[in-house]
């Protein structure tokens, strides 16, 4: 499928209140294979990957020539990724609430349960725009007034998927860093 990402910031007291203002776009392609395979692939403004192979979350930067590895648990835990790629069951991570109708999708709000650990995810409301049963938005806000909205575009249901797609090599040269 495809993925438009907005990072938008709530009004300042100068401007108008009933619009959050975008300051960035990022656009790309993403697969995923459950359980707890995803590539997730900025293409604009610059190049970006996400991988995870179920094991390791790999974030390669290509300006930066630079790859990232962490492990899958300390990666995914009860976030956004795992929420859309992963094994998590939702009700038991999350209280579900459904949240009506808007843009001609069912939104429904998650909220981490205090018992499952999660308790520091840097968002304090997570929702899910739905329609004919798949996750067509995601809708993040933290507690400073930021919102990521990202809209999910031409998703295919099964299609067949290259096991190597969740793999990647750094080009000779890059550098690695491994964070525990």
């Amino acid at each position: 499928g495809e993925f438009v990402q907005q990072q938008m910031r709530s009004p300042k007291a100068n401007e108008p209140q009933d619009k959050p203002k975008m300051i960035r776009q990022t656009s790309g392609q993403f697969v995923f294979q459950r359980p707890g395979r995803f590539v997730w692939d900025t293409q604009k403004p610059y190049e970006q990957k996400l991988i995870m192979d179920g094991k390791q979350l790999l974030m390669w930067d290509k300006d930066l020539n630079q790859l990232t590895i962490r492990s899958a648990n300390q990666a995914l835990a009860a976030s956004p990724a795992a929420i859309l790629f992963g094994d998590v069951v939702l009700d038991q991570q999350f209280d579900l609430e459904e949240a009506g109708t808007k843009t001609n999708l069912q939104w429904v709000n998650l909220k981490p349960k205090a018992k499952s650990g999660q308790g520091d995810l840097p968002y304090t409301q997570i929702a899910i725009g739905m329609s004919s049963g798949l996750p067509r938005a995601l809708e993040l806000t933290d507690g400073f007034g930021s919102m990521v909205l990202v809209i999910f575009n031409s998703m295919q249901i099964n299609p067949s998927v290259d096991p190597s797609r969740f793999q990647f090599k750094p080009p000779q040269g890059a550098e690695v860093v491994r964070l525990n």
